[in-house]
């Protein structure tokens, strides 16, 4: 939960740090930006960890860290502090994610692994789709270190249950040594593509430094495999890939994680920016999408035991499918009930989505590898909402570029140069109206009347986009099934 809720809180939280601590805005996207590129790049690597030395051992340290890395936070008095200790609940957080998935492999036999993974998945969803409505509460009623210090009590808690009820699951051909050469060649390259989709919309996609950082990121991934079929214990053993279902599962984790999360990013500036909402009101709109992942996805659960995972994830992509197509009608004067309705289908299909496809990549990996099964689910989720976020975001700016001048011209508002017409486009690709201080009323609302049905346009485009994305994940999940090693865990009565 802490970990998933970082992931969205702290956007909330973002203008509140900016101010009280005199930041630069490159210094408040480094707060969100190091944090994602240390869990990202860490994450595969973690899961060996906790493959060699225990599961429980990493979980334990990756909680005891978060949270003392959250506090540091918490009392920090410069931005520079922030973005370190950013940094490091990266890190630590990259620990705790492949653990917890190894430690349900572990416990639960195959019958109820699924159920297990689906309370897994509630909580994932929820936090990271409840996050804008507790970040909001906090920041608004209580200050920004709140958003931070809240891990402790959790984490607090976290580790002592942790210490009391996890039993340490060691696979018996668990690995004995490290593939130093393989971390260091997976690190670099995950780290040019994050941060060549992050910086891409900053940089342009077509310049040289985008261009030159994912050529980068190719070159090092194809020396890594090559890498891989010469270590004894290899980082990531290529033959895992030889299960389709497996390769599968990845894939539909990268693909729903590319709708979902880039969707949702442009949903929070139409509730707040278009409809005027506060964080606390867009985040409770979202509530019909939060409270459908936390019932649909122990539901899930219970599915893709008796079905499963086939039939549950082809229909949960649909879904998602249908609903990307419903959002990519939504207009400045949608309702809320037209919204939760599309909101509340989106949750639905993404729980089995979270579920089946969690259970597919780790139950058909070896339980020795289960921590590295687990980071690749949790790396595939990162890449994919950042390769949504960056995509849907060009789509974004390319459809308001393309929209604006004429549609400002239609309104017969005052020409502009395009130097003008550049800065109005930065504010109206996150819905906001360009309106200089001093504008007469009826050229103010003219001007909302453009921003908003420009940003709408674009936003459509994305929605079109993701939903295309979905139809194709959809056709992926065709071919997944279910976990061939799920049998390997050690039962429930481990606990």
């Amino acid at each position: 939960m802490m970990v998933a809720l970082d992931g969205t809180i702290v956007a909330i939280a973002n203008p509140a740090i900016q101010q009280d601590l005199g930041a630069s805005l490159a210094d408040v996207q480094w707060i969100t930006n190091g944090y994602m590129l240390a869990l990202a790049v860490s994450l595969i690597t973690a899961g060996k960890l906790g493959d060699r030395f225990g599961h429980r051992q990493t979980f334990l340290i990756g909680i005891a860290g978060f949270a003392a890395a959250s506090a540091a936070i918490g009392l920090s008095d410069s931005v520079t502090l922030v973005i370190v200790f950013r940094v490091l609940q990266g890190l630590f957080g990259a620990l705790l994610m492949p653990a917890a998935l190894g430690l349900l492999r572990a416990t639960f036999p195959a019958e109820k692994l699924n159920m297990a993974i689906g309370i897994w998945g509630m909580v994932i969803g929820a936090s990271t789709a409840g996050g804008p409505i507790l970040g909001g509460v906090l920041v608004e009623h209580v200050s920004w270190q709140s958003v931070f210090f809240i891990n402790v009590p959790v984490g607090v808690l976290a580790l002592l249950f942790g210490l009391v009820i996890l039993r340490d699951h060691r696979a018996e051909n668990a690995p004995k040594s490290f593939d130093i050469g393989g971390i260091v060649l997976l690190s670099q390259a995950m780290f040019c593509l994050i941060w060549a989709l992050i910086k891409g919309a900053e940089w342009g996609w077509g310049d040289w430094k985008t261009l030159g950082f994912l050529g980068a990121a190719l070159v090092l991934f194809l020396v890594f495999a090559l890498s891989q079929k010469n270590v004894r214990e290899p980082l990531i053993p290529l033959a895992m890939f030889r299960s389709v279902p497996l390769s599968a599962g990845v894939v539909l984790m990268v693909l729903m994680a590319f709708a979902f999360m880039g969707g949702l990013f442009f949903v929070t500036f139409y509730l707040q920016n278009v409809h005027g909402m506060s964080p606390v009101d867009s985040g409770l709109h979202l509530l019909p999408l939060t409270g459908m992942m936390i019932v649909g996805s122990p539901l899930a659960g219970v599915a893709i035991t008796r079905f499963g995972p086939r039939v549950p994830l082809v229909g949960g992509m649909v879904s998602v499918a249908i609903a990307m197509f419903g959002m990519s009608q939504l207009s400045v004067s949608t309702g809320t009930l037209t919204m939760s309705l599309w909101f509340g289908l989106l949750g639905f299909g993404l729980a089995p989505v979270m579920v089946g496809a969690t259970e597919v990549i780790v139950g058909n990996a070896p339980m020795e590898l289960s921590g590295v099964a687990g980071g690749l689910q949790q790396a595939a989720m990162q890449v994919g909402g950042s390769l949504g976020t960056a995509v849907l975001g060009a789509v974004m700016a390319a459809r308001v570029d393309a929209k604006l001048e004429g549609n400002w011209k239609a309104a017969e508002l005052p020409p502009v140069d395009p130097a003008q017409l550049d800065q109005a486009s930065a504010a109206i690709k996150v819905g906001m109206p360009p309106i200089a201080p001093g504008t007469p009323p009826e050229i103010a609302a003219k001007i909302t009347d453009v921003a908003h049905d420009t940003f709408v346009s674009g936003m459509s485009a994305a929605f079109l986009v993701a939903g295309i994305v979905a139809v194709v994940a959809a056709l992926v999940a065709t071919v997944t099934k279910r976990g061939a090693n799920a049998e390997a865990g050690m039962g429930a009565g481990h606990i």
